[in-house]
């Protein structure tokens, strides 16, 4: 089964991680990771609710991130890292980021 994240900014700035060959983060290490990188970031929930669904948690810390972590070699450990708790957290295979669209799909 394909295993991938993608993130993209538009057309030409779309970063896509091959997670088939990759260990596999536990569920609740992801969303631990997650939840570091949203408070690192300084990520505010985008819901009036001031609930954070997983999805929503993702979505933010990629924004927060910006594309720069995700293109410059410098950041790749940490952009991978994003990959496996994002497919991970969500507990999808295949995950698509559109960060200016804020849209995430599986």
């Amino acid at each position: 089964m394909r295993s991938q994240v993608t993130v993209s900014w538009g057309e030409p700035a779309s970063y896509r991680f091959d997670l088939e060959e990759v260990q596999p983060m536990p569920h609740d290490l992801a969303r631990a990771w997650l939840d570091e990188q949203f408070t690192t970031l300084g990520c505010e929930p985008i819901r009036p609710t001031g609930k954070v669904l997983t999805a929503d948690k993702v979505l933010c810390v990629a924004e927060a991130a910006g594309e720069a972590r995700f293109r410059d070699a410098l950041h790749s450990t940490w952009a991978a890292a994003f990959a496996r708790a994002a497919s991970a957290a969500l507990a999808k295979p295949v995950v698509s980021i559109d960060v200016p669209r804020q849209s995430l799909t599986y």
